[in-house]
């Protein structure tokens, strides 16, 4: 029952029946990642979408895959022979709220010892 119920009223665990029964109807595979995520679209390319292989993010559109979703360009990257370019990078899960999330000097998060205050900074007094 529960896992009918997170089916039925989460995004992020996965997909939603309400989109599987849409994909199901109107949805034509148009290909699929190097990480299991599959694309679709509707007959006449009016609607695009992505079935998430595990946990939706976003970030885990690979490149080429991106340019087809938002529409920059209308060629698939299964249906051409797409390489990417050497300046684009591979994919690197989104960290933030983990431990190995980015925390920057001064954080109060970083465990580092903060810098001491130098002379041209003074404390704010009412």
């Amino acid at each position: 029952m529960k896992d009918l119920l997170l089916q039925i009223f989460t995004w992020w665990q996965g997909t939603t029946i309400g989109t599987r029964v849409f994909t199901s109807r109107r949805g034509q595979k148009v290909g699929e990642d190097e990480f299991g995520n599959v694309y679709y679209q509707t007959a006449d390319g009016a609607r695009r979408w992505v079935i998430y292989n595990g946990p939706a993010e976003a970030s885990r559109i690979p490149p080429g895959w991106h340019g087809w979703i938002h529409r920059r360009t209308d060629v698939a990257p299964s249906q051409a022979n797409y390489q990417p370019r050497a300046w684009q990078k591979p994919h690197v899960p989104n960290l933030t709220g983990t431990p190995n999330a980015y925390r920057p000097k001064g954080s109060i998060l970083n465990t580092a010892e903060r810098p001491r205050v130098t002379g041209d900074y003074d404390a704010w007094v009412p």
